[in-house]
């Protein structure tokens, strides 16, 4: 009785503590999101995330100025060692962190630009968790606005 107990609590501790799989088709969701005031948002029309015990792959589609379709590829280290992914004429170096629960992925960007001959360091924050079920993709985002605030939002993408 006692080898069956112990097992059953192996086995549901395994299962409590297992890290969510954000693997999937994902579409934005706008009536789910909440971009607040900025007229700017930098949130992917579409995503495809693949995900392994080591990496999180995301190949991201969205909009650009013009109309038309940029597409995107970063893939993240899950075992807390820096990725390091090419953005716009620099690259973002990223370190993601498992929540506890394991429920919830953060990723940590810093990414050095040159701006009027001047170096200029930006740090921002992507948490991603799932809701209803696994449904839902939910990636809230923190960054430094340029007057020095903080900006807040959150991307809902519904899985397809």
């Amino acid at each position: 009785m006692r080898v069956f107990l112990a097992s059953a609590f192996l086995l549901l501790s395994a299962g409590l503590f297992a890290q969510s799989n954000f693997a999937g088709t994902w579409a934005l969701n706008e009536s789910k999101s909440n971009f607040g005031e900025s007229q700017f948002r930098m949130a992917a029309a579409s995503m495809t995330v693949t995900q392994d015990a080591k990496v999180l792959t995301v190949e991201s589609a969205m909009s650009g100025m013009d109309g038309q379709e940029m597409k995107t590829s970063a893939k993240y280290n899950l075992d807390g060692t820096v990725s390091e992914n090419p953005m716009f004429n620099s690259s973002r170096k990223t370190t993601a962190t498992w929540s506890d629960d394991k429920a919830s992925l953060k990723l940590a960007h810093t990414m050095t630009f040159d701006m009027g001959g001047e170096s200029r360091t930006m740090l921002s924050s992507d948490t991603w968790k799932l809701s209803e079920g696994g449904k839902v993709l939910l990636i809230e985002s923190a960054r430094t606005g340029r007057d020095g605030a903080e900006m807040k939002t959150t991307a809902a993408y519904d899985k397809k």
